[in-house]
């Protein structure tokens, strides 16, 4: 009787130690990614008005095209993982290194398409006549730096796979460091202004996705992987990556319509909405930290035919996912009166943030349980779920958030319409995660 309590303590403790090992390091990779906007739009910002109003319609517009492919980390991390699980190391270099194939014929379409297209994507945004040169401008140079932004996902899927979420860590860091330095060099030093930023952050994405490939090349070498592009891995990528599309186009279109009802409630809804989304957001790259882990440990579990193991530690990391939602909770709701101010001394946006904030902290045990189930059915390689059960939320959402003005919500509506939208995924990924169906086993889905 005294076995089997200290066997389960025994399994929790390793399973602890694997997402805190993989969590940690993954949750400050995530971090620097909008520390990238923020340090440009800091220099930026110096150049005038009309500059910082150009980089944020043209970041926008980079960030959007770029997260449309997250899918490369995230197929990648669990067709690596898989492998690894199996003990094929070469193996799962290989499929590493199509998604790497993948992700540089994706770069190459997307620069095809926005080089030429630029000034009528800036035009779309409504960009005013003296920040849309420089827009532009931002825009196309940076443009040349999407291939290396994709390499980037793909290799940092690659190593999550291999459980190394350290590597990818220290890239960012370096990454972020190199960015902030070659933009005040050639912003301000070389004086190249706006075009200074864009080319400082393409040379930094450049020598990121450089490091990536010589440290998944030099596996691929110790290992005896191929490193040529293979038509059929390439193609099995982007299979297995589409329901991913499928799934991030969902949630797209449910954060614009949440922003686009919260913009006719009126100024006051929308700035306060920009500040809670901002917070919202920094939320769930803690909780997609876990989820991360989950991808890279659930992979690996299914790889090695241990059913059980993946079993056991979905349970864990779902408890993990549920303290870590009331921890952010309690933390908001204690934070609430302080973390306003910063943003704004608007008192009418400050009264109209506080009870919406309220409704964001209440469902962050929700948001736990939904980014962990997130990523334990994608490192199970179960998109095609994933994006049915996204299409399903959005199709619940949008009726209910389109009302919300009609009949006279507020911005806590809107939110409890995003609460709703954190309930609706959390039914339909418990009830797959309940059913079994995603624990499919062996080297390959």
């Amino acid at each position: 009787m005294t076995q089997a309590p200290a066997a389960t303590k025994a399994a929790r403790r390793r399973h602890d130690r694997e997402i805190v090992a993989l969590a940690v390091p993954a949750f400050g990779a995530l971090v620097a990614e909008p520390l990238f906007v923020m340090a440009d739009s800091a220099i930026v910002g110096h150049l005038g008005t009309a500059q910082l109003a150009g980089l944020a319609v043209a970041s926008s517009l980079l960030m959007t095209a770029v997260s449309v492919f997250v899918f490369l980390a995230y197929a990648t991390t669990a067709a690596v993982a898989r492998r690894v699980g199996a003990g094929d190391l070469q193996s799962a270099i290989r499929q590493g290194m199509d998604g790497i194939w993948l992700a540089l014929l994706l770069g190459a379409a997307v620069i095809a398409i926005v080089l030429p297209t630029a000034p009528a994507l800036v035009e779309l945004f409504g960009t005013s006549h003296t920040a849309a040169p420089y827009a532009i401008t931002y825009l196309r140079i940076s443009s040349l730096g999407i291939p290396a932004m994709l390499v980037v996902l793909a290799a940092t899927g690659v190593l999550r796979g291999l459980q190394d979420t350290k590597t990818p860590l220290y890239v960012a860091v370096g990454g972020f460091v190199a960015n902030g330095a070659l933009n005040a060099g050639l912003v301000y030093g070389a004086g190249l202004g706006i075009a200074g930023s864009a080319w400082g952050t393409v040379i930094a994405q450049v020598v990121m996705a450089a490091v990536y490939l010589f440290v998944v090349v030099r596996g691929a070498r110790r290992h005896g992987a191929s490193l040529r592009p293979d038509a059929a891995g390439i193609r099995a990528c982007a299979q297995a990556g589409a329901p991913l599309l499928v799934r991030t186009l969902s949630l797209r279109a449910i954060l614009m319509i949440a922003t686009a009802v919260a913009a006719r409630l009126g100024d006051a809804d929308i700035a306060a909405h920009q500040i809670i989304i901002s917070l919202w957001s920094l939320l769930a790259f803690a909780l997609d930290a876990i989820a991360i882990a989950g991808q890279a440990i659930i992979g690996r579990y299914l790889g090695a035919d241990d059913a059980q193991g993946a079993r056991d530690a979905c349970r864990r990391m779902v408890q993990w996912g549920i303290a870590a939602g009331v921890v952010l909770g309690l933390l908001v709701i204690v934070s609430r009166p302080l973390f306003i101010p910063l943003f704004t001394n608007d008192q009418v946006v400050q009264n109209v943030a506080l009870p919406a904030l309220l409704m964001v902290a209440l469902s962050q045990p929700i948001c736990g349980i939904v980014f962990i189930l997130d990523g334990v059915l994608m490192g199970a390689g179960d998109g095609p779920y994933l994006a049915w059960a996204m299409l399903a939320t959005l199709a619940v959402f949008t009726p209910v958030a389109l009302l919300v003005p009609v009949f006279g919500g507020g911005l806590t509506a809107l939110w409890g319409a995003m609460t709703l939208m954190m309930t609706v995924r959390m039914l339909t990924l418990w009830l797959r995660s309940r059913s079994g169906r995603w624990i499919v086993t062996g080297a390959t889905r």
